[in-house]
């Protein structure tokens, strides 16, 4: 039997939905419907079809609905521009001056590579044998952790530096991390630091050394936009 185009949508919004649900922790109702473009009642029908079909949700009293821990959906097809784009950005990837970062995204293509359909597949291989960004040609590596950094900022643990200012100062401090932003030439880590007792900023090509402290500190209640609009206080 052949789906209608009204149903063709709403299956394509359940499949959706779960991918939403399954990369973010919580969303709520208000969220999915601005986010499908469709009434907040419609999101009720939907998220109790997929409970009928024993996707096993969670849903808390004012707060949203979450996939309970260990639910995870099949591999995810993806379109041929959407393979198109992950190759790309990999290219752009490839030039970055953070050799963990550029090892750690070239692992993932390689799995999303190995989801894609045959032809879709050898289709990016041909756009990215046929692709070439000059920033950084020499593809040099000026620093090694990122990989280090983001891990410590999201599981919200210090690290101890030893830096090396642009004046040639050595220091060793406890940071905790905050942001990573990206300049066209490096990386850079905002945290505060615990010797001056503020928000800094430290390139990561400056970093001597690095050790991930076991403890953990609280979550910084600023926010990245509050940050930058401190700077321009």
């Amino acid at each position: 039997m052949l789906m209608n185009n009204n149903e063709t949508k709403r299956l394509s919004r359940l499949i959706a939905i779960l991918t939403q649900l399954q990369t973010k922790r919580r969303l709520t109702a208000v969220e999915l419907a601005n986010r499908f473009s469709v009434s907040v009642r419609t999101i009720y029908r939907d998220m109790k079809s997929l409970e009928q079909a024993g996707v096993p949700i969670a849903t808390e009293e004012g707060k949203g609905y979450n996939l309970l821990e260990g639910y995870r959906l099949p591999p995810i097809m993806f379109t041929e521009d959407e393979a198109n784009a992950i190759v790309t950005a990999g290219q752009l990837i490839a030039q970055n001056k953070d050799a963990s970062f550029v090892r750690d995204y070239a692992e993932a293509v390689n799995k999303i590579k190995a989801v894609l359909r045959y032809n879709t597949r050898e289709k990016a291989n041909l756009l990215a044998d046929r692709m070439k960004f000059y920033q950084n040609p020499q593809l040099e590596r000026s620093s090694d952790y990122l990989s280090i950094l983001q891990k410590a900022l999201t599981n919200f643990n210090p690290v101890k530096i030893a830096y090396l200012s642009l004046g040639n100062e050595r220091s060793v401090r406890v940071v905790e991390p905050f942001a990573l932003l990206n300049t066209q030439e490096n990386w850079l880590l905002v945290g505060w630091c615990h010797l001056r007792n503020a928000y800094r900023i430290f390139r990561l090509d400056r970093i001597e050394t690095m050790t991930v402290l076991p403890e953990t500190f609280e979550p910084h209640k600023l926010t990245l936009a509050d940050y930058f609009s401190s700077l321009e206080k």
